[in-house]
C-alpha cells in the first residue's frame, strides 16, 4: 500500500494530519503570509494543493490573492455602510455570513448592527435570542408611528454589536406594507436616525424576491451575495441581479453589488469546483477573494447561539470570515 501524497507528489505522513476539528495555538489566524500551516482537512476544501496556494498566493478563486491588512482603529463613527446579505434561494449561508461577518468586523473595532429581516428569525436565534419572546421586533420599529429604535435593539454578547431582532410578525409587515405611501423605503427611514451610531449595518434578508427583500435592497448601499457552491444555487444569481438592477434604476441609485461570496465550497468535489470556476467567469472581479469551506464548526455556533469568532475564535473557520471582514474593508476603502 502506498503512502498518501499531496498534490504535488511529496509523501504526507499521518504525524503531520491534524484532526478535522483541530483549532490553530492562541493568537495564530489563519493568514496565506504565516509561518504555520491550516488545518490540512479545512485547507483540503479551500484548494488541493494548499501548500501551491500559499507559495503563488493564488486564491481558491484562480487568481492571484492579494493581501488585506488588519485595519487600523477609527478616528470617528459613522455614518453606517448599510449592506444587505441577500439570496432568495435559502440556506446559502446568509445568516452565518451575516452574523461572522459582523463579528470579524466588530473585532476590528468597528461599531456593528446586525438587522434580522427574516420572519424565521434565524439570525436572532443564532446570536441566542428567542424570537418568540420578544415582546418588540423589527416588525415593530417599521408598523408603529413614534417607535424608537433603542426601544427594539438588543445588545448582543460581542462588544460592538448590536441587533435588531425578528420573529414570524414581520411576515405580517409584507401584506401590511401595501398599502403604505413610499412602502419600499419603510425599512430605510426606520434606520436613518441609526446610520451616525454605527459604522456597518448588516441586514439578513428573507430568502425570496418580495417586498421585505426590495424594503431591504432600497435601504442598503452594497449587496454581498452568499452562494452555495452548487448548481441550483447558481442559477438563481442572474434573477436576483436583474432585481438589484430594477432597485437602482428605481429606487435607490446608490445601491451596488459588492460581491459574490462562494460558500459551503469543497475543492474536492468536480462540481464545486466547476460552480466556482463559472462564478468567476462569469462575475469577474464582484467575487471576493474570500472563499468559506465547509467545517463542522458552523452548525455547532447555531446551536451555541454565538459567531464562529467567539465559539471557536482560533479555527480557520473563524479566520475565513476574518478575512472576508479585511477584503469587505478594504473595498470600502478603495472607494
Amino acid at each position: 500500500m502506498t503512502a498518501p501524497q499531496s498534490t504535488d507528489g511529496h509523501d504526507v505522513k499521518d504525524a503531520d494530519r491534524i484532526p478535522d476539528d483541530a483549532e490553530l495555538p492562541d493568537g495564530q489566524f489563519y493568514d496565506p503570509d504565516a509561518e504555520y500551516e491550516p488545518d490540512p482537512e479545512y485547507a483540503a476544501t479551500i484548494a488541493p494543493d494548499a501548500a501551491r496556494q500559499r507559495r503563488e498566493r493564488i486564491g481558491p478563486t484562480g487568481r492571484p490573492l492579494p493581501y488585506f491588512p488588519i485595519p487600523g482603529p477609527l478616528t470617528e463613527r459613522g455614518p453606517a455602510k448599510i449592506i444587505a446579505m441577500c439570496n432568495q434561494k435559502g440556506g446559502v449561508g446568509k445568516t452565518t455570513s451575516a452574523i461572522n461577518l459582523g463579528a470579524a468586523l466588530a473585532e476590528y473595532g468597528r461599531r456593528v448592527l446586525l438587522v434580522d429581516f427574516d420572519p424565521q428569525g434565524a439570525l436572532s436565534v443564532g446570536l441566542g435570542v428567542n424570537p418568540m419572546e420578544l415582546d418588540l421586533t423589527i416588525y415593530n420599529l417599521l408598523m408603529e408611528r413614534g417607535m424608537a429604535a433603542d426601544e427594539v435593539l438588543l445588545k448582543t454578547a460581542v462588544a460592538g454589536m448590536d441587533l435588531l431582532p425578528s420573529n414570524i410578525d414581520l411576515s405580517a409587515a409584507e401584506v401590511q406594507l401595501v398599502s403604505e405611501v413610499a412602502r419600499e423605503s419603510t425599512l430605510s427611514r426606520a434606520l436613518q436616525p441609526l446610520l451616525p451610531d454605527y459604522d456597518f449595518i448588516v441586514i439578513d434578508c428573507q430568502p425570496s424576491l418580495g417586498l421585505l427583500t426590495v424594503n431591504a435592497l432600497t435601504a442598503a448601499h452594497k449587496v454581498i451575495v452568499p452562494l452555495e457552491c452548487e448548481f441550483f444555487a447558481l442559477r438563481g444569481v442572474a434573477l436576483l441581479t436583474e432585481t438589484i438592477e430594477k432597485v437602482q434604476e428605481r429606487l435607490n441609485p446608490q445601491l451596488s453589488l459588492d460581491g459574490i461570496l462562494a460558500t459551503m465550497y469543497d475543492s474536492r468535489t468536480v462540481h464545486s469546483r466547476e460552480v466556482l470556476a463559472r462564478v468567476v467567469e462569469a462575475f469577474d472581479d464582484s467575487v471576493y477573494h474570500t472563499v468559506i469551506g465547509r467545517t463542522v464548526r458552523f452548525p455547532e455556533t447555531t446551536v451555541a447561539g454565538e459567531p464562529i469568532t467567539t465559539y471557536a475564535s482560533n479555527s480557520v473557520g473563524a479566520a475565513a470570515y476574518r478575512q472576508l471582514a479585511r477584503e469587505v474593508l478594504a473595498r470600502c476603502h478603495a472607494e
